[in-house]
């Protein structure tokens, strides 16, 4: 019955997953690109300087900086860790190519969504800043379109109840947990209707059941708090096990990245067959890569609306950031300790256990001290992402019920049951899913992107022009004085 299932799931994942929707996505980013003379290059520097200085004076709930951090809570997770070996595994090395080809161009699609989330969000009664793409598409685009809006919000909900922001997160700490303390299964327990499990994922799953229960009842003020502290913590450990995995293997690089490459465009010489298409190693790359940075999907605008700021342009390129922190440098350095290390052609390993092999395998340190910054590392990440697509899921939802409380409430129980159950669903399964939804999910937001292009254009040569007089008027005072 489970491997029927699987199959269903795998028919539908290749369906939505397939040609048109990648050829949306990126159309987006390159579309955006080419309008605003490839922005991501040209002021990421920019961007990079306001990531920590906030906006004095700014209007909404949490600082800059907290809004990133949140957005970046839901993005930095598995998707670094596990779907990045996932996606090496399932497509070869080349998935990591168009990976990064993804990330790129999704940048400026990110920049857009940051910027319209601010340029279109509400406050309500309580005086909460709500924004994303249903206030943009319903707001920008016109009333007509709210069923649109409404279509995203729906899939909103179910990506963070059955996809990224439960099972599959979860499942990877679950996994990590158990593969590093209790790895040959010798303390297992039976339970009724699901099966035997080892003592260290049911323990693992109650404590983390309880700390995100403890956490989500604080609203985004106190999401915000915890990301801040944690993400950029744990981002820096694991940053210099990968740089440091790198340096002690720099001679193995080179060849490494011609694999990557090679592999992009003829997989087949490179896996020996096991993957045969471009088309394959593109859906794999660019499906993780969305499920990674998030870029097109439409969930970070959720949390850079309630960022404090007046100025839509800025918090874009504060939001661009993320998958260039996420995606370029995280997940490029997972994929190649994965590609040089050897780890994705190990047979019998799957999911977090490719990434271990590469960090034992690579790192100049007993397997003990490598496989526990790991599984360290994919607890934090997995925790915070947890969190942060439970705020996204809430303001989708308070968006189709029209703000009405007791559905929050609801909701909310019923995620933290959703994490509690999560260690107990299969592997290929959790991905597929969480694939799906993300799918259907970026679908109204790409569109929403596309018609609001010349909103996007428009707000950022307004900023830059305006900004560039301003210095000419400062510098004309400093030479007159």
């Amino acid at each position: 019955m489970l491997e029927q299932i699987n199959e269903l799931l795998i028919k539908v994942d290749d369906i939505v997953w397939g040609v048109p929707l990648m050829v949306l996505i990126l159309a987006g980013g390159i579309w955006l690109t080419i309008r605003m003379g490839v922005l991501q290059i040209r002021k990421l520097p920019l961007a990079l300087k306001w990531m920590v200085k906030n906006e004095e004076e700014g209007e909404g709930e949490v600082t800059s900086f907290g809004a990133l951090c949140t957005a970046l809570s839901a993005t930095i997770g598995t998707g670094n860790i596990v779907g990045v070996a996932t996606a090496i595994v399932a497509g070869g090395p080349g998935a990591l190519f168009w990976m990064e080809v993804a990330a790129f161009f999704g940048m400026a699609t990110k920049y857009a969504e940051g910027l319209l989330a601010v340029k279109y969000r509400v406050v309500d009664e309580e005086n909460h800043s709500l924004g994303g793409p249903f206030y943009y598409i319903e707001r920008g685009m016109g009333s007509k379109w709210k069923w649109l809006a409404k279509l995203f919000a729906f899939f909103g909900v179910c990506v963070g109840l059955f996809g990224i922001g439960t099972f599959s997160q979860v499942n990877g700490i679950a996994s990590a947990v158990n593969n590093f303390f209790d790895p040959n299964q010798s303390w297992i327990v039976t339970i009724p209707g699901l099966g035997t499990y080892s003592w260290t994922v049911v323990i693992a799953s109650l404590i983390l059941t309880v700390c995100v229960a403890l956490v989500l009842i604080g609203g985004i003020k106190r999401i915000a708090n915890v990301a801040q502290l944690v993400v950029p913590f744990m981002a820096i450990v694991y940053v210099v096990f990968c740089f440091i995995l790198l340096v002690c293997n720099i001679s193995e690089i080179p060849a490494a990245i011609a694999v990557i490459i090679k592999g992009a465009f003829n997989p087949s010489a490179v896996t020996g067959g096991i993957v045969g298409s471009v088309i394959v190693a593109m859906q794999k790359g660019v499906a993780r890569g969305i499920f990674s940075n998030e870029a097109g999907l439409g969930s970070a605008p959720i949390a850079a609306a309630a960022a404090q700021t007046k100025e839509p342009v800025r918090q874009g390129l504060v939001s661009m950031t993320g998958t260039f922190i996420d995606t370029i440098i995280i997940c490029t350095m997972t994929g190649v300790s994965i590609v040089l290390t050897g780890a994705w052609q190990v047979e019998g390993l799957e999911g977090v256990a490719v990434t271990t092999y590469a960090f034992n395998t690579g790192l100049p340190f007993p397997e003990v001290v490598s496989s526990f910054a790991l599984m360290l590392c994919l607890v934090f990440f997995a925790f915070t992402t947890i969190l942060g697509w439970d705020y996204y899921s809430e303001r989708c939802l308070e968006y189709l019920s029209n703000g009405k409380k007791n559905a929050i409430k609801v909701f909310r129980f019923l995620y933290i049951a959703a994490v509690f159950i999560g260690p107990y669903m299969t592997v290929k399964a959790v991905w597929t899913i969480a694939d799906i939804f993300n799918a259907l999910m970026a679908i109204p937001n790409m569109i929403a992107i596309f018609y609001l292009s010349n909103v996007v254009v428009k707000e950022t040569k307004a900023f830059f022009g305006n900004r560039k007089k301003v210095q000419n008027k400062q510098l004309y005072m400093e030479e007159k004085c």
